[in-house]
């Protein structure tokens, strides 16, 4: 008996289609829970949630005093900006671009997390229009010291 293994238009095209109805989620199952603790009247910090679910990641957020989880967690006091996550056993601080936390997921360096000091303008969350965005940096951090993970320029690398 002989099959026909033929891909039709059709089918081709259903297969697309269901293909991009699953897509975030399906993007998604790769990539660690975000859990986030930010004050709950910050309108940066949810738009920075915002960026981290349309780039893949399942995010919740808590909402409450945010210094004695940094406290906690080991943030230094000038690293801290206005929201806290934890996303597979790292500190995430302030505005870390998507893809700066994709690549520490990805690379697992040693350290406690990646911090953005500050709010920089143009960073994730913190873009404002007609404004030049800043270039900043993305510190890996931890006991055993500091170190520029990345540049970024809006939410660019630079």
């Amino acid at each position: 008996m002989k099959t026909d293994t033929r891909t039709t238009r059709r089918a081709l095209l259903a297969g697309l289609a269901a293909g991009m109805a699953v897509g975030p989620r399906a993007l998604a199952a790769g990539l660690p829970e975000v859990a986030v603790t930010k004050d709950p009247t910050c309108g940066c910090c949810e738009k920075w949630v915002a960026h981290m679910r349309e780039t893949g990641f399942t995010v919740t957020v808590t909402e409450g005093p945010v210094n004695p989880v940094k406290a906690r967690l080991g943030v230094p006091r000038d690293l801290a900006s206005c929201h806290t996550a934890q996303a597979s056993g790292y500190v995430v601080e302030g505005h870390v671009p998507a893809g700066a936390i994709k690549r520490l997921l990805a690379e697992k360096p040693q350290g406690t997390g990646l911090a953005v000091s500050g709010m920089p303008v143009g960073s994730p969350g913190m873009e404002v229009d007609g404004m030049e965005p800043d270039t900043y940096e993305v510190t890996l951090f931890g006991p055993e010291g500091r170190s520029v993970f990345a540049r970024y320029r809006g939410a660019e690398v630079a």
